[in-house]
């Protein structure tokens, strides 16, 4: 069985929401789309919890979160005990979160990288792997600040 990776949005994320889905798809992933499927005002906070709590209960491997610009889901998401969420703006911010930082969320911004750029993020974040090493030692000290 493929990955399954869980995304959400709000409504200012809705398109690149729909992109990361179709990326994730074509790449194989088992994809769980927890919305929302309108463009009705509503707040973001509920949507990261719902994707922090679908990675955080291993009911997913990654999630992926879409507003404006990727700040307040971020934050959001970063509350959750066990969240590693990583707001990326490059190709390489993605490669770096989940190869040093072992993201298991990724945040962007509709409103900052498009659709084109946001969809090639979402590629490169899904494809990187953890490097461990000298890495799970400062991964460690992460999550030692959740206790």
């Amino acid at each position: 069985m493929a990955d399954r990776i869980v995304f959400g949005s709000d409504h200012a994320g809705l398109a690149l929401r729909a992109e990361a889905v179709r990326v994730a798809r074509e790449a194989g992933f088992d994809v769980l789309d927890l919305g929302p499927f309108s463009a009705e005002s509503v707040d973001y906070p509920d949507h990261a919890a719902r994707v922090a709590a679908g990675v955080t209960s291993g009911g997913a491997r990654l999630g992926v979160l879409v507003c404006g610009t990727g700040i307040g889901m971020s934050i959001a998401a970063n509350k959750v005990k066990g969240v590693r969420a990583a707001l990326c703006t490059t190709e390489f911010e993605a490669r770096m979160a989940r190869a040093h930082n072992d993201a298991n969320i990724l945040c962007m911004g509709e409103r900052v990288v498009g659709l084109g750029l946001g969809g090639a993020i979402v590629a490169v974040f899904l494809a990187q792997d953890f490097e461990g090493g000298r890495h799970q030692r400062r991964v460690d000290k992460i999550s030692a600040l959740d206790r």
